[in-house]
């Protein structure tokens, strides 16, 4: 059965799944894809709960929301990953679409590569307050490091959203649903990221490496929709690795975010030993690389280094009963920073030897010693650095980039 709405097409194909026949509704342009392709993770972000004012306290209602995700490993077909975790009511999503970046930017789509995603066969979905959803597959073919487009209409009022704030990627509304516009019907609303928690293609793909931090993962400090984040310059990296060698790069950081305290603000993320296992649970993650801890020094107090250690080897433990290789990351260096202390730095010094020689970590990537200044170890290189002096500019994230073993992370 073939159908059209808004210039989707569609058609209801019966596939296998779990010993079961069922009906999974997917575009009427293509047919499932299988060899031995897998499903891994191609980008994603870490969530929250909403904040006090704006957007992510008032929500959305009758209107869509257009989100654009450059994606690390492509693949053949799409998954999308929705999450309404921090929701005080059901999520209604009335229709979503996914489709190529066009040329011209902006929130303008390649109108042929528009293609409706379902889930459970169906194309509006609700998803319980506390819960994610993921999509059924979507023929699409998604090229290594393009742009995504992911359209979502809210026919009714969502309420405080389910968000990661510093998307450092503008997005786009329009009123009604304007899934599978265009684009002329929407304007900019603003940078961060609602709902939208993951995207997946099935691949051939080596495997997946998850990035979980703070600010200085999430790429504070970098232009928004420059997708200069240390992580995205790893993937770059990845990239240039022949087809099956390639590997996903998900971004599982949240600005402000605590090793062992909540953030420091709600917006900021539960504490990192609260949210690792449950971050780092996405297809096909092979290994997870661990940049935290300077914010529990900059505002625990009595914090020790013997607490952020334990809660690294929580990370340790979790990461391992998932299978997955835990990457250590060092500190980087701060001094200039409006919270720097001789005694943070203290503890910085001992958390990073811990790091380096207590062989708890699978591996270590030595952050510290790639972007600090050998005149003063203290802090940044000047020429790595952004006016705060703690986190690393455009440059300094791409040395960070360049400090990770490739060979040690997929």
């Amino acid at each position: 059965m073939v159908s059209e709405r808004k210039g989707i097409r569609w058609c209801a194909a019966v596939v296998a799944a779990g010993g079961m026949t069922v009906a999974l509704v997917v575009p009427a342009t293509a047919a499932t894809s299988g060899g031995a392709n897998k499903w891994f993770g191609t980008w994603g972000v870490a969530v929250a709960t909403h904040g006090v004012t704006g957007t992510s306290a008032t929500g959305f209602g009758d209107q869509t929301l257009r989100q654009v995700a450059r994606i690390s490993v492509g693949g053949s077909a799409i998954r999308l990953r929705f999450s309404n975790l921090y929701g005080d009511r059901p999520l209604v999503i009335g229709a979503t679409t996914v489709a190529r970046r066009a040329a011209a930017g902006g929130a303008a789509v390649d109108p042929r590569s528009v293609r409706g995603v379902t889930f459970g066969g169906q194309r509006t979905v609700t998803i319980p307050a506390g819960e994610d959803v993921q999509s059924d597959p979507v023929v699409f073919r998604a090229e290594a490091g393009s742009e995504v487009v992911v359209s979502s209409y809210f026919p009714q009022a969502t309420g405080p959203v389910t968000w990661h704030w510093l998307g450092l990627s503008t997005n786009y509304t329009a009123t009604g649903d304007e899934s599978a516009n265009g684009g002329a019907a929407f304007a900019v609303q603003d940078s961060a990221r609602y709902f939208l928690s993951g995207i997946s293609v099935r691949t051939p793909a080596r495997g997946t490496v998850a990035f979980f931090g703070d600010s200085i993962t999430d790429g504070n400090g970098t232009p928004v929709d420059a997708d200069l984040r240390y992580p995205d310059q790893v993937a770059k990296r990845l990239m240039a690795r022949p087809g099956p060698k390639q590997c996903g790069v998900l971004n599982q950081s949240i600005s402000g975010n605590r090793l062992l305290a909540g953030g420091l603000v709600p917006e900021a993320g539960d504490p990192g030993v609260d949210r690792f296992a449950r971050d780092i649970a996405r297809p096909g993650v092979k290994s997870v690389v661990v940049l935290e801890g300077i914010n529990d020094i900059l505002t625990i107090p009595g914090i020790t280094a013997d607490q952020i250690t334990a809660g690294y080897q929580s990370l340790i433990k979790q990461g391992h009963a998932q299978g997955v290789t835990v990457v250590g990351g060092t500190l980087t260096p701060y001094e200039g920073y409006e919270g720097y202390t001789p005694q943070g730095e203290a503890i910085r010094q001992q958390v990073n030897s811990w790091i380096r020689s207590s062989g708890a970590f699978d591996s270590v990537v030595d952050f510290d010693a790639a972007v600090r200044d050998p005149a003063k170890p203290t802090q940044l290189l000047p020429a790595y650095a952004s006016p705060d002096w703690i986190h690393p500019n455009a440059t300094g994230y791409g040395i960070m980039a360049n400090a990770v073993d490739l060979q040690k992370v997929c």
